[in-house]
C-alpha cells in the first residue's frame, strides 16, 4: 500500500468511527430526549453548589435515613408536571427558591402508605417558606381513592398533588432517579438534586430531621 493509499484509509476509518458515534448519540437522543442527554453528559454547572451541599450533609445520612444517596455529580431535576387538589397544573418550577422533598407515592404501594404519616409529620415540623414536602400521588385509576385514604389515616399537613398519568415517574426514570416506589428526591432551591432514596424512610425520625435541617443550613 502506498503512502497516499494509507493516508486515505486512515481518513476513511476516522469518518466511519465518527459516523458510528454520531449514530449512537442520535439514537440515545431519540430515546431520552436531546435536552436530557446534553444535560447529563457534563452535568449542569448551576447545580454544582448542590453537589457541594450534598457532600456536607452526607454524614447525616445514617440511621433511619441511611439509604439516602447524596448527589455525586450535578443534576437538574426534570421540571415535573402534576396537579394540585383543585386540578390546577403545576410544575416543579413553582417551588423555585425553596428546598423540596419530592415524594412519588401510590395507594397500591404498601411502603408508600407506611411512610405517608411520617412525611406528614415532617411537613408539620419543618414545612414553611424555606421547605415543603411535595408528595405526588401517581395512582392511574379512581382519583378519589388517594384523597379518601389520606383522610382516613389522618394526613392533614401535606398538600395534595397528583399525576394520574404517572409521567413524573417516567421522567425521573429517564435520568436514572426512579427504580421503584416510593421514590424520593431532596431538591435545592434552584431545582438541583441534593439527594435521592429508592424506598421508604422514617421521615419523622430525629435522623431525618437533622438531615433536612443540614440541607437547609440550620
Amino acid at each position: 500500500m502506498t503512502e497516499t493509499q494509507s493516508s486515505f484509509a486512515k481518513k476513511r476509518l476516522a469518518m466511519i468511527l465518527a459516523g458510528g458515534i454520531a449514530g449512537v448519540v442520535v439514537g440515545l437522543a431519540g430515546v431520552y430526549g436531546v435536552s436530557t442527554l446534553t444535560r447529563n453528559a457534563g452535568g449542569d454547572a448551576t447545580c454544582r453548589p448542590a453537589v457541594e451541599l450534598a457532600r456536607k450533609i452526607a454524614p447525616f445520612a445514617h440511621g433511619e435515613v441511611a439509604a439516602v444517596n447524596v448527589a455525586k455529580s450535578p443534576l437538574r431535576v426534570p421540571d415535573l408536571s402534576f396537579q394540585d387538589a383543585s386540578g390546577k397544573q403545576l410544575t416543579l418550577e413553582h417551588w423555585r427558591g425553596r428546598t423540596v422533598l419530592l415524594n412519588l407515592w401510590a395507594t397500591w404501594c404498601v411502603p408508600c402508605r407506611k411512610e405517608m404519616p411520617a412525611l406528614d409529620a415532617l411537613e408539620q415540623r419543618l414545612g414553611g417558606p424555606e421547605f415543603e414536602v411535595v408528595a405526588v400521588n401517581i395512582d392511574t385509576r379512581d382519583p378519589d381513592k388517594p384523597k379518601a385514604w389520606l383522610k382516613e389515616v389522618g394526613v392533614q399537613k401535606l398538600a395534595y398533588y397528583a399525576d394520574p398519568a404517572a409521567k413524573s415517574f417516567q421522567d425521573l426514570k429517564s435520568v436514572g432517579r426512579a427504580f421503584g416506589m416510593p421514590t424520593t428526591l431532596l431538591i435545592d432551591p434552584k431545582g438541583c438534586e441534593i439527594a435521592t432514596i429508592a424506598g421508604p424512610a422514617e421521615w419523622a425520625s430525629d435522623d431525618a430531621i437533622k438531615l433536612i435541617k443540614a440541607a437547609l443550613g440550620r
